[in-house]
């Protein structure tokens, strides 16, 4: 008679072939735990460890706990996301130290938590908690663990659990969190008002707070030993317009002294860039796109008001495009306006070498972890929200003079 192993192998390969009959009846024995001592509880127990297993595997490949939560939910679904929340929550529990902080905030973020009593019983309170039954739930958990086996590595962008790593720098000019305190209340202002105008002021405020920050924590860390290098973080660039995302997030990043990939089969955009900045550009991208989104739908109505066109998929993607390419412009004359006013305090012979070298080191950084990137051209496919959209960003972001948009533009790099 099969163990519990095999049962669960013969249904991972049922799953991941196209005979939809032979996965169901491999899902029927999974239920009943045919010839499985101990029964379903004991092949419920090894179906999670083999899942928190597979999980923990994951790590040393790349992947942090909001990627695997975020692809989760992309590809298999909102249930499948809350159940790899669940199985990050349970592999933290048996990962050797160290664990760095980064990595819990990152789980407390995603609110992961060991709720359930025993792995025995896990996918019975869990399909219980999900109001669905118990055959689902091992649907469910079969189809998490064919994509958990089945991801590629991605970069890595910081050490993984388990394994030994120098002590992060920490940035001596202050770990600016009063700074980013007052951006968050800006920008939450920004998303809020129904005033362009005040959205622009307000916008406009965070990106010069948060630029001459940049500037302060650099110039510190060119002055000790040991300072901060390079790091990474991934941004969600989930559908609708996934394109126009990763080039606002491209925009952005550029605007912050950051380099931005984007994978579009994996969902996300990895930007690239010194700690400070990183923030800047996790900020900046979450409440744009916010404005962004309130804006075009705003376009949208006034466009059926008058009449327009219904083709909403073209005027939207056109509109998202338009309104990060000029945002980018707006935010660039923001940080190059914060640059000069630094040179001129601190002196052109003192910033002007320890940008470039953050520049250069940035740049390395990017080429060791993506050498094969390509760039991507955008197409305008709708020429009112072209239009609305540069408008938008007009009124979102900082003011000044500008030239037309182009009819086509380099986008950002993307993975092959």
């Amino acid at each position: 008679m099969p163990d519990a192993d095999e049962l669960i192998a013969d249904a991972l390969a049922a799953a991941r072939g196209t005979d939809t009959r032979a996965a169901e009846r491999q899902l029927d024995r999974l239920v009943v735990g045919v010839g499985v001592p101990g029964g379903p509880a004991a092949l419920d127990a090894a179906l999670v460890a083999r899942l928190v297993r597979g999980v923990g595997g994951l790590w040393p490949r790349g992947w942090q706990p909001a990627d695997l939560a975020r692809i989760a939910a992309r590809r298999l679904g909102p249930a499948a996301g809350r159940l790899v929340v669940d199985l990050v929550a349970a592999q933290r529990r048996v990962q050797p130290d160290p664990v760095p902080g980064w990595w819990d905030d990152q789980l407390a973020g995603l609110d992961a938590a060991v709720w359930w009593d025993d792995d025995r019983r896990y996918l019975t309170a869990w399909a219980a908690r999900e109001g669905t039954d118990r055959i689902a739930a091992l649907r469910e958990a079969v189809e998490v663990l064919a994509l958990v086996e089945g991801l590629p590595p991605i970069a890595v962008l910081r050490p993984p659990p388990g394994t030994a790593a120098p002590a992060a720098a920490t940035p001596r000019g202050g770990s600016g969190s009063r700074m980013l305190d007052r951006v968050r209340a800006l920008l939450a202002k920004a998303e809020s008002t129904t005033f362009p105008a005040e959205a622009e002021a307000l916008t406009g405020k965070a990106q010069e707070l948060m630029a001459r920050h940049s500037l302060d924590v650099a110039l510190v860390e060119a002055t000790v030993e040991r300072g901060d290098v390079p790091g990474g973080v991934r941004l969600g660039t989930e559908p609708p317009y996934p394109g126009a995302k990763a080039l606002l997030v491209q925009e952005v990043a550029a605007a912050n002294r950051c380099e931005s990939v984007w994978s579009d089969d994996l969902g996300f955009a990895t930007v690239l860039g010194f700690p400070a900045d990183l923030a800047a550009v996790e900020l900046l991208y979450t409440s744009l796109l916010v404005q962004a989104t309130a804006a075009m739908l705003r376009g949208r109505t006034e466009r059926r008001a008058r009449g327009g066109s219904r083709r909403t998929k073209a005027y939207d993607e056109s509109f998202l495009n338009a309104f990060a390419l000029r945002i980018g412009e707006r935010l660039r004359t923001a940080t190059d306006e914060a640059s000069r006013e630094a040179a001129r305090e601190q002196g052109s012979d003192r910033l002007l070498p320890v940008l470039a070298a953050r520049t250069d080191a940035v740049r390395e950084r990017m080429d060791d972890l993506f050498p094969g990137v390509t760039s991507k051209r955008l197409a305008v496919a709708d020429e009112e929200g072209w239009s609305s959209g540069t408008s938008a960003a007009d009124r979102a972001s900082l003011g000044g003079p500008s030239g037309p948009p182009p009819r086509a533009v380099r986008g950002g790099r993307a993975t092959r």
